[in-house]
């Protein structure tokens, strides 16, 4: 890996600080170095401002002089009444180089930010990384498809079961796995269940783990009935593509949402939490998705993590990146 891709990986990094509370704006993430050393850094601010570029600029000063922005998505070139441009405020920095790992879908940029760098003499040049389109999965998927990026989580067995016949569940993996869930719930817009898992479990969706208390995400149930006060409707899977500012949405369950979610093909990336136990006759984790024939699930997952949670196991699978080139 190149020095520039290393910088960049490490802006990917900081960028997840601002995730969730940066929406409706993407969570960007940036870094200005100098021979060597880090002189600012800055991740998108709760609602959007200041951007990230904005931040690590206020926090080198004069040390930007002659110095390379690394910033994961290319910095805006429109200016609007919560500030100026960050293009603009770039080219009137000093910096002598930037390296941005993503070019911004959205028709004010797209390609125009670094354009306008480039014309005030400044390098400019997009360098692609999979760390800096994954921390930026949300904003990307929400431009390119028009939909939040989907994470369907599941608990289960070793043998595919998220609960006992009889309904019985807490709790089929430990609390090292169980913390990891609430973190990642940490990082969504909103949170999805099914109405069945409304009815019978009544749960919070709410993160429960110190201080990210006011990371707790948006409370949805996929259902075309009423819902409790505090919760919103999900007709079907399909209505993503209306939830508006939601870039990150997270699906817990249960198995017919789960089903739903899959036989639309809105998945994006698959949190599977297996506890080394086996139930036997339980509940199984997924419905029927109405595959035709078992050559039709191959060739669309590819496994992006894997790590011991306590005595369980986290799988990570993801689909193709989406990507705006």
């Amino acid at each position: 890996m190149s020095d520039d891709a290393r910088w960049l990986a490490a802006a990917a990094g900081i960028a997840a600080r601002g995730r969730p509370l940066s929406r409706p704006n993407p969570a960007v993430g940036a870094l200005i170095v100098r021979d060597g050393r880090v002189v600012g850094r800055g991740w998108t601010r709760p609602g959007g401002r200041p951007h990230a570029e904005a931040v690590a600029l206020a926090m080198a000063g004069d040390a930007a002089d002659g110095a390379t922005l690394y910033v994961t998505l290319e910095p805006c070139a429109h200016d609007s009444a919560r500030g100026p441009a960050c293009a603009c405020l770039i080219a009137a920095s000093g910096l002598s180089r930037v390296v941005a790992a993503c070019r911004d879908p959205d028709p004010r940029t797209a390609g125009r930010g670094l354009a306008r760098i480039a014309a005030a003499g400044i390098a400019a040049e997009f360098l692609a990384i999979p760390q800096a389109h994954a921390s930026l999965a949300g904003y990307l998927t929400l431009r390119v498809k028009h939909r939040p990026h989907v994470t369907l989580k599941l608990a289960t067995s070793l043998d595919g079961c998220i609960a006992m016949a009889g309904g019985e569940s807490r709790w089929i993996t430990g609390e090292a796995a169980r913390a990891h869930g609430h973190a990642m719930r940490a990082g969504a817009d909103a949170i999805l269940v099914g109405g069945g898992t409304l009815r019978a479990d009544a749960p919070g969706l709410d993160v429960r783990l110190p201080g990210l208390g006011n990371r707790s995400p948006e409370r949805w149930v996929l259902t075309r009935g009423k819902v409790p006060e505090g919760w919103h409707a999900l007709p079907s899977p399909e209505a993503i593509a209306n939830m508006d500012g939601v870039q990150y949405l997270f699906v817990e369950g249960g198995a017919q949402a789960a089903a739903a979610f899959l036989a639309a093909d809105l998945v994006d990336r698959l949190l599977l939490y297996r506890a080394p136990i086996v139930i036997g006759g339980g509940r199984p984790a997924i419905g029927d998705i109405g595959l035709a024939s078992l050559a039709g699930a191959h060739g669309r997952w590819r496994m992006s993590d894997r790590r011991r949670l306590g005595s369980d196991t986290l799988e990570v699978y993801d689909r193709a990146p989406c990507s705006p080139e």
